[in-house]
């Protein structure tokens, strides 16, 4: 049998980034100064939201996608946090409610109202308070409404039941800063990275620890459960500080299936997974590229497919979920980057080269919907769904 080279035919091998035209982005914004390792930026089909640079508390701007263009000095904000805005996520179900939390250990949940604000926003629908120190991240539980996720500098998780305003599990089983939370698809498991240098994870209604690597050659910063393929992504540094991506088995954490240096470069790497497509994208803070990859079910499980360049550094990456993206363009995720020197939000679209105007069936496969497939109680009492 003669020799063939190896070759992978991918309908995703051309990908390629398109940065929207300079009228189509978000111009003259105060983008927070901020050092904390988070986007500090969400987006939804209807909205944009971004911390901003504020004096003597927190702010964030909330902007209607389609006014584009430069925003005045003047917008009014969200400003009802007496310290720094640290992160905030968007409701998946509910377009218009928006949850923060902040160095004045709040976590506290927005309702913008239908055409965005049109004066300051001092009241929130809630308030919640259950951390002793200030709350650094938020993450939405994605199959159940209602039910809201805090990460606090006392390393506690508390999990918020919305309907009642009160925290309803506290998961303590971190001894230094939580950097990062991850669900997998039906929000039966929650992995953790920690300062600590330890991969966890989770069985978040019982706070039991399933799950737990002790990462002395590759210290974890990021983690992203990979969809419904049982195995979790991370990013973080090598022990010569290069910058490295690991692949697990969320089963058996005791070895990665695969590490890979990607650069010798500092900035923290951000990792991006669509399922949809099973393409994990990587961007690092301060860098100006973001690299794509494939990921497979056998080895070697990830493949390299190209690098969106630009020469403005990141300092956070906003994503919009699948509903919102332009499937007329071929259009199969959207970035929206901070650019902290310009002040300046850029959408750019990845996007399937195809001749055809027709709507692309193979590169769009059923996707989860936008109704919560669980109440908060079905939840808490051992139900696990999927979303319809």
């Amino acid at each position: 049998m003669s020799w063939r080279p190896q070759y992978r035919s991918s309908k995703f091998r051309n990908v390629y980034g398109k940065v929207a035209s300079r009228e189509h982005c978000f111009d003259g914004i105060p983008i927070t100064k901020n050092v904390h390792d988070n986007h500090f930026c969400a987006v939804n089909a209807r909205f944009l939201a971004i911390v901003t640079e504020s004096a003597g508390g927190g702010s964030f701007l909330v902007i209607p996608l389609e006014q584009t263009g430069r925003i005045e000095p003047n917008y009014p904000k969200v400003c009802g946090h007496q310290g720094n805005v640290l992160d905030i996520k968007w409701n998946p179900f509910i377009e218009n409610i928006i949850a923060s939390c902040s160095e004045d250990t709040s976590v506290r949940i927005w309702e913008i109202p239908e055409g965005g604000l049109k004066r300051n926003m001092t009241e929130a629908v809630l308030e919640l308070y259950g951390h002793s120190r200030r709350v650094g991240l938020v993450e939405w539980h994605p199959t159940t409404n209602n039910i809201l996720f805090s990460a606090g500098y006392d390393y506690k998780v508390l999990i918020w039941n919305l309907d009642i305003g009160e925290p309803v599990k506290m998961i303590d089983c971190h001894t230094d800063v939580i950097l990062c939370m991850s669900f997998n698809t039906d929000g039966s498991l929650l992995a953790t990275t920690c300062k600590d240098k330890k991969l966890r994870v989770v069985e978040p209604r019982s706070g039991r620890v399933l799950q737990e690597a002790s990462c002395k050659n590759h210290r974890v910063n990021r983690v992203v459960f990979l969809g419904s393929t049982k195995r979790l992504l991370t990013t973080g540094v090598s022990r010569w500080n290069t910058r490295q991506i690991a692949l697990w088995d969320q089963e058996d954490l005791s070895m990665p299936l695969i590490e890979e240096e990607i650069d010798g470069l500092s900035g923290l790497l951000f990792p991006f997974y669509d399922a949809d497509t099973h393409m994990l994208y990587l961007a690092g803070k301060g860098d100006g590229n973001i690299r794509y990859y494939e990921i497979g079910s056998e080895k070697p499980y990830l493949s390299y497919l190209m690098e969106f360049r630009s020469p403005a550094p990141q300092k956070g990456l906003g994503v919009m979920p699948k509903h919102g993206l332009d499937v007329s363009a071929c259009e199969v995720f959207r970035f929206y980057k901070l650019v902290t020197l310009k002040g300046l939000i850029e959408p750019i679209s990845m996007i399937v080269p195809r001749r055809s105007e027709t709507y692309q069936e193979d590169i769009y496969p059923m996707t989860p919907g936008t109704e919560p497939a669980l109440t908060p109680d079905e939840w808490l009492s051992g139900v696990n769904r999927g979303k319809v």
